[in-house]
C-alpha cells in the first residue's frame, strides 16, 4: 500500500468511526485499528481528530465544490439544466454516500466544537453559498429569472440538502426520502417562485 492509499484508508476508517460514534465519541485507536495501521502510523498523516476531520472535508467535500464551480462557470445550457447537473453531483458524491455523515456531524456536534464549525463554515458553507449566488446572478443575466432573493438568502436554496441528511439520518430506516426527487421538487418550486422563463 503506497502513501496515498494508506492516507485514504485512514480517512475511510475515520469517516466510519465518526459516523458510528460521532466526533466526540470516536477514538484514534479505533480509527487506526479499522484502517489496519499502527497508531503511530496514523500520526504520521494526521496529528489529531481535528486534522482527520479537515482531511475528510478536503477529500470528500472540497473537490465537489471545485467541480460545481467549474460547472457554473462553463456550462452553456439553461439555469434549470445547470441545477439538474448540480443536484446529480450533490446526490452522487455527498448525499447518497458515506460523506453525508460530515454534514450530519456538523449539525449534531458543531456547537460543541466551535473551531471545527468555523473551519466547516469557511471551507464548505461560504463556498457553497457563493456558488448559489453565482447561479442566481447567471440566471438573472440570462433573463431566466427575475428575483435576487436567493442571492440575498442562499440558505433558502441549500436548506433541502440539509433536510435530506437529517431526515434520512433519523427516519431513513422506515421512511426513506428519495433525495434526487426531493431536490428536483425543490428546484421546481424555487424556479417558479423566481419567475422562471425559458430563454
Amino acid at each position: 500500500m503506497d502513501k496515498g492509499e494508506r492516507r485514504r484508508s485512514i480517512l475511510d476508517a475515520a469517516l466510519a468511526e465518526f459516523s458510528a460514534h460521532g466526533f466526540a465519541g470516536a477514538r484514534l485507536d479505533d480509527v487506526a485499528r479499522r484502517a489496519g495501521v499502527a497508531k503511530g502510523t496514523l500520526y504520521l498523516y494526521f496529528s489529531d481528530k481535528e486534522a482527520l476531520f479537515r482531511g475528510l472535508v478536503e477529500e470528500n467535500l472540497s473537490p465537489v465544490l471545485v467541480d460545481a464551480g467549474g460547472m457554473v462557470a462553463l456550462f452553456p445550457g439553461t439555469t434549470r439544466e445547470l441545477l439538474d447537473l448540480l443536484i446529480e453531483l450533490l446526490a452522487q458524491r455527498v448525499l447518497e454516500t458515506p460523506a453525508q455523515a460530515l454534514v450530519r456531524l456538523m449539525i449534531a456536534e458543531g456547537p460543541r466544537f466551535p473551531e471545527l464549525a468555523a473551519y466547516y463554515h469557511r471551507e464548505v458553507v461560504v463556498r457553497g453559498l457563493a456558488l448559489i449566488r453565482a447561479i442566481v446572478s447567471r440566471g438573472i443575466a440570462r433573463g431566466e429569472i427575475d428575483s435576487d432573493i436567493p442571492a440575498r438568502f442562499p440558505q433558502l436554496v441549500i436548506a433541502p440538502a440539509i433536510v435530506a441528511v437529517v431526515w434520512n439520518s433519523m427516519f431513513g430506516a422506515f421512511d426513506p426520502l428519495d433525495v434526487r426527487q426531493f431536490l428536483a421538487a425543490h428546484r421546481d418550486m424555487i424556479l417558479r417562485g423566481l419567475g422562471w422563463r425559458e430563454t
